[in-house]
């Protein structure tokens, strides 16, 4: 049964688990988020579309490399000329690293020239938890039917050096790729690498 995780400004919709595992091969759960302008977001708002979820903290000395290096924008502007939607999601809880206001997360992404479809925030952590979330960046890629394709890390360099970007494998844009091409998904899963997401409690 396909999960829905909603937080917004009114309630949650349905149960969540505390802490869930997001399945390769398998339905993705569906969420709600509340977006940097206050508007509602939802995943099926993009049924039939490729979608990549991002997390995000602009504080991690990992997501900087791939942000200062413009990594991450060249990765969300081919994956949007792709026809993919990007979500930016922060699931920072309020007092901790990583933590943005919709105000400071949009003045944010227009400083870094970011192009994310969406940035969304999810303070409370749930949509987080529901996909296991661990790291900044955590990377997951959901086809067009909504299944999850690939989840793990953005390259195979776990460093936070933007030199290793050069040489590095970029796993979402590889899925993208084959995905575009009808092959299946070579790399599937990696161990995400960066900092833990920081959530509360």
């Amino acid at each position: 049964m396909t999960k829905l995780i909603w937080i917004g400004a009114a309630a949650l919709a349905l149960a969540v688990p505390g802490t869930a595992q997001q399945t390769t091969g398998q339905k993705a759960g569906n969420f709600k988020l509340t977006d940097v302008d206050g508007r509602t977001v939802a995943l099926s708002d993009f049924a039939g579309k490729t979608v990549v979820l991002e997390w995000h903290n602009p504080g991690c000395p990992f997501v900087q490399k791939h942000y200062g290096g413009g990594n991450m924008q060249k990765t969300q502007a081919a994956a949007r000329a792709q026809g993919a939607v990007w979500l930016t999601i922060n699931s920072g809880a309020p007092g901790k690293q990583g933590h943005m206001s919709g105000a400071e997360a949009k003045a944010l992404m227009a400083e870094q020239k970011a192009e994310p479809t969406r940035y969304l925030l999810d303070p409370r952590g749930v949509v987080g938890k529901g996909y296991a979330a661990k790291t900044t960046p955590h990377l997951y890629v959901i086809d067009g039917r909504g299944t999850l394709v690939y989840q793990g890390g953005i390259d195979d360099k776990p460093t936070a050096d933007q030199a290793d970007i050069a040489g590095a494998r970029n796993h979402v844009l590889a899925a993208l790729g084959e995905m575009r091409a009808g092959k299946p998904i070579s790399v599937a899963e990696t161990r995400p690498y960066g900092c833990s997401v920081k959530y509360a409690g």
